[in-house]
């Protein structure tokens, strides 16, 4: 088994029905820029009636008819936020949590202490967290996820994961194996996935490879290391 194995993503998740909310994080090809990206899928009438919207640079998820909304406290979130030279990425609210953690001068794992799984039995969903941090025309970048500690919730584990970007590399952790009754939760670490050059090409591999059926909104963001100029894409299954 070849453990430094980089994988094609639209190979590594095409046919799988539900891989849950993602983020993947890594530099492009050329080592020019930092790369950040978060989706989400839904099976539920609920989960389903969302949108990302973009405003000054932070991604919220938002109803897409709110008279259908039955229970936002799950599903309706900042995704994504930036802290001085940090971008946060999340699956939830703990964005806020990790945001805030930073300003006490906390850091990325000790914010996330305060929180664990979703409250969501059977599934008890994943927490999964991000965190780009710039510096010096360059960047670090960690991830972490909160997962049930046994199909109860009778505790939480906590598992944070540290990298130095590798120029085409990215890493990926979504919170389901696949579909299910209950939803397998992700295991082991972050998987290794190629990041090319043109944002374009990122997005379309990653949007078209997710199902049809269950995918949601994408969004991807590639930020120039030398000028700091960020291109964004933001793609909604729902329309407005």
């Amino acid at each position: 088994m070849n453990v430094y194995k980089t994988r094609d993503i639209a190979e590594l998740i095409y046919g799988n029905p539900y891989v849950g909310r993602g983020i993947v994080i890594g530099k492009s090809k050329d080592g020019t820029k930092a790369v950040g990206s978060y989706f989400i899928m839904g099976r539920s009438e609920n989960s389903r009636n969302r949108v990302f919207n973009e405003q000054n640079g932070e991604v919220f998820t938002e109803p897409f008819d709110s008279a259908k909304v039955v229970d936002k406290s799950l599903i309706i979130y900042p995704a994504i936020r930036q802290y001085k030279n940090s971008l946060i990425i999340t699956n939830g609210d703990q964005t806020d949590t990790i945001y805030h953690g930073l300003e006490c001068g906390k850091s990325f794992s000790e914010a996330l202490k305060s929180r664990e799984f979703e409250p969501d039995a059977p599934n008890l969903t994943p927490r999964i967290s991000g965190i780009i941090n710039f510096n010096k025309s360059d960047f670090d970048y960690e991830m972490s996820i909160l997962k049930s500690a046994d199909e109860k919730g009778s505790a939480c584990n906590r598992y944070t994961f540290s990298y130095s970007p590798l120029n085409g590399l990215g890493h990926f952790i979504h919170t389901y194996v696949t579909d299910g009754n209950p939803i397998p939760t992700f295991c082991g670490e972050p998987e290794r996935v190629e990041i090319p050059d043109a944002i374009d090409e990122f997005t379309g591999k990653l949007w078209n490879a997710l199902d049809e059926n269950n995918k949601i909104s994408l969004y991807v963001r590639y930020v120039d290391l030398e000028t700091g100029k960020a291109e964004n894409r933001l793609i909604n299954k729902n329309k407005r």
